[in-house]
């Protein structure tokens, strides 16, 4: 199909799911169709100035996160490694962060923490991407499974470590670090900025401006660049790869390195740029949201940012039903609801790689003379 006729069927897609929960919600709850609409539109774009800031950039933020996770993944992807990690990699990027703030604030230079958070969490990250990759490429295990179990394993580190720093001890909650006194906001990202001689305060800018910055950095290491011809051509056969003389072995490490340290850099930007804590729910499942992101961009680092926003949008619409109010739902129906959506979202790709032909039953006279034809 076209590209002009694939981005109507997707756009129709989305149109018709989000009429379809209108139609459910009405017929289960009673809730008005209208306020419903006005509902997921002002989750992200009130219609009140006073709270359009405060609803705007935290968009804006989610979005970065769940494209960086997006980027993160796709090189690995497109080489048809399936890296389902993400989450357990963000992760140990957050662990790292939240580590160097903990354990090295009053031992170093506090000029020198966030720099060595940044070191740790992308090591961190990529460590945790190499592992699975190095078995892959030695030992032909399966990277899906190994991926996935990886994440429980960063998932239950996150937990020991939140009991031992627990503040205060048995509350298994690490709280804010370096939140008060003369270690205040040390190791978290600045966000006062002087442009052309104004001042901006923003809690979320660095973090955005990091995934645009990535957006390009990764479109060209995959479209224009050898390694990501290298990937292509491993992606399609390996066989061949190797024919031309390419390390696949390497080219598997390699790769995982690269999307294991974007993911750590994402636990970087949620423990310093926003939440300045650790916890095991501080990637939101956005690790396995990114893995849908990136196959509906089809691996184009450009078309992941409307993919990331069309997701985020509708998620964040989703969950504020439940507390307007007027509408009476509360939170699973609204993840019923999100899971529609994407439902109608992921099945219009049948429709748009296949043409669906109904045949026709022969009559036994025709089929007797077609016969005698051949």
């Amino acid at each position: 199909m076209k590209w002009g006729f694939a981005l109507l069927w997707r756009l129709g897609a989305i149109v018709v799911s989000i009429l379809f929960c209108m139609l459910l919600s009405w017929m289960i709850t009673g809730t008005n169709p209208l306020d419903f609409a006005v509902t997921v539109v002002h989750a992200s774009f009130p219609d009140d100035p006073s709270l359009f800031a405060g609803r705007f950039w935290p968009m804006l933020h989610d979005l970065a996160i769940l494209l960086m996770l997006s980027l993160a993944v796709t090189p690995a992807f497109r080489m048809r490694f399936w890296n389902i990690g993400a989450e357990g990699q963000t992760l140990a990027g957050c662990l790292a962060a939240g580590a160097c703030m903990k354990l090295l604030t009053g031992v170093i230079p506090n000029g020198w923490i966030l720099p060595c958070e940044i070191l740790a969490a992308i090591l961190a990250g990529a460590l945790w991407g190499v592992i699975p990759a190095i078995f892959k490429a030695w030992f032909g295990t399966n990277e899906t499974l190994f991926t996935l179990m990886m994440n429980y394993i960063a998932a239950q580190l996150m937990a020991f470590f939140c009991v031992l720093w627990a503040s205060p001890k048995g509350s298994g909650n690490v709280g804010i670090l370096n939140q008060s006194g003369a270690a205040r906001a040390v190791g978290w990202f600045p966000t006062k900025f002087e442009i052309f001689g104004a001042t901006i305060e923003n809690d979320y800018l660095i973090n955005i401006a990091i995934a645009g910055v990535m957006v390009i950095i990764i479109f060209f290491y995959m479209y224009k660049s050898k390694h990501g011809f290298e990937l292509s051509v491993v992606g399609e056969s390996q066989r061949t790869a190797s024919y031309l003389g390419i390390n696949v072995r390497w080219i598997t490490i390699r790769t995982m390195i690269l999307s294991g340290g974007l993911c750590g850099l994402t636990g970087l930007m949620l423990t310093a740029g926003v939440n300045h804590t650790v916890n095991a729910t501080l990637a939101g499942g956005n690790g396995f949201t990114a893995v849908m992101v990136s196959w509906l961009a089809k691996f184009n680092p450009f078309l992941m940012i409307l993919a990331s926003f069309l997701v985020v949008f509708l998620r964040r619409g989703a969950k504020d039903l439940k507390s307007n109010a007027n509408l009476n739902l509360d939170e699973s129906f609204s993840d019923i609801l999100m899971g529609i959506i994407l439902f109608f979202i992921i099945g219009c790709e049948f429709f748009i790689r296949y043409r669906i032909r109904f045949r026709h039953r022969v009559k036994p006279s025709a089929e007797k003379e077609v016969l005698s034809r051949a």
